[in-house]
């Protein structure tokens, strides 16, 4: 490295992206650490686990992104440890990397509550692999269902549990019972699209937790015209590989999809310092940590409140602008000039149900149904890195909307072999 500052920014997410993009044109040593090549667009996950996208559409390497510039390296790695007194960041290869400011955006992961052995059986959507399985595992199951004879031996493939009423819960519900109850079940002609069920499984008395109450009631009711149950007040209580049980009552199937909550990354915890219940750290106005000036911590792994005490959600748009704001800060730094406060400014949050459906709030003007569902895709168009990733999602999108017609629905034995590894 030269004898500029050396700035580490461990994820390449919505945060860390936006500080290195930020700091594209100073005059600074950056070096990107992710244990993937890619950003990942997250909030479209489900619709590559759906068959609705393909990974490509929705994923850009990283070093595409930021192009070539002098001073800049992308390392793909596993961070394993920060060493606070020393500067440096230690990798699951045996490397160290040296810093003058350290940024970390890690992203989180889900939250099983203690019962890890779940993971297994109900994957959530936090990457490409995961969407992959999620679609073999919703492949394979209608097409063991279209070998059996009998009705009551082919309901378990037919059913289908969401576990979580968020946001990605509802977006991942209503795009399955869009493909049980129309898309895909016209390839099929053992069973009839009326034989699936879809649930909605909710620990809190009601969906969508963070939005006004009148927008959850109207995200319910439209999952139900859809064909999906929304069990609400029924935590879990045990998953296995053919059944999600509750206190009162077991569902069977092999199709358990969770979506329930988040905890922070545990390289965390290696900084020693205040974390919440969850796992996310405690950070002051300028986002760095307490007592130490030169770590940073952004996104889905920081703790910061808003102005009413309440904790910034976990959204991309918190990440982005927490990005560029340290990416200014930083400059400012560098500078010699003062880092400043950071303050969200909340633009407001939605989430599609399904073909043309969709809830948003907007600066505390609410909106459900067609046009809500356009703000929603523009959004996220918008939001997405790339004009050919931009182009490619909107055709595609336009495509299932006039035809009814999914995408890729390839089985590669992805899942089969995730279960062979499990077990072996």
């Amino acid at each position: 490295m030269s004898g500029r500052k050396h700035i580490v920014i461990i994820g390449g997410g919505f945060g860390g992206i936006s500080v290195a993009k930020k700091l594209k044109k100073a005059d600074v040593d950056i070096t990107i650490i992710d244990k993937n090549n890619h950003h990942l667009f997250q909030p479209l996950l489900y619709q590559v686990a759906t068959a609705a996208l393909s990974p490509g559409d929705i994923a850009v390497p990283i070093r595409a992104i930021l192009g070539k510039r002098k001073g800049l390296k992308v390392l793909l790695g596993k961070v394993t440890g920060v060493d606070k007194n020393e500067k440096f960041v230690s990798l699951e290869s045996g490397q160290k990397v040296s810093f003058d400011y350290l940024v970390l955006a890690p992203g989180a992961q889900y939250n099983y509550f203690g019962n890890d052995d779940w993971k297994r059986y109900a994957p959530g959507l936090k990457s490409v692999g995961d969407a992959l399985q999620i679609r073999e595992r919703i492949l394979l199951s209608l097409e063991k269902a279209e070998q059996l004879e009998d009705p009551k031996l082919r309901e378990p493939y037919l059913t289908f549990v969401v576990i979580g009423g968020g946001p990605t819960g509802v977006e991942m519900a209503g795009a399955i019972g869009e493909i049980a109850k129309r898309n895909m079940m016209r390839d099929y002609n053992t069973f009839s699209k009326n034989e699936t069920r879809i649930f909605l499984v909710e620990a809190a008395p009601k969906i969508l937790n963070g939005y006004p109450d009148s927008l959850s009631e109207r995200a319910r009711e439209t999952l139900e015209e859809m064909g999906v149950r929304v069990l609400v007040n029924t935590p879990v209580t045990d998953i296995n590989h053919q059944q999600v049980s509750f206190s009162e009552g077991a569902i069977d199937t092999p199709n358990i999809i969770w979506a329930a909550g988040v905890a922070a990354s545990p390289l965390l915890s290696s900084l020693e310092t205040e974390q919440d219940r969850t796992g996310r750290v405690f950070v002051n106005d300028d986002l760095s940590i307490p007592g130490h000036s030169d770590i940073f911590v952004i996104g889905d792994a920081a703790h910061k409140e808003d102005e009413n005490g309440n904790p910034l959600p976990a959204l991309a748009p918190v990440a982005i602008q927490q990005g560029e704001f340290l990416g200014t800060s930083l400059q400012n730094e560098i500078n010699k000039k003062e880092r400043g406060t950071f303050y969200y400014v909340d633009k407001g949050t939605m989430a599609t149900i399904g073909r043309a459906k969709a809830v948003a709030d907007i600066r505390g003007f609410k909106f459900s149904g067609f046009f809500a569902w356009i703000l929603w895709s523009v959004v996220h168009i918008f939001f997405l890195i790339g004009f050919r990733n931009r182009f490619r999602v909107f055709v595609e999108w336009m495509w299932h909307y006039f035809t009814f017609k999914r995408g890729v629905r390839l089985i590669t034995d992805r899942f089969s072999k995730n279960e062979e590894r499990d077990n072996s």
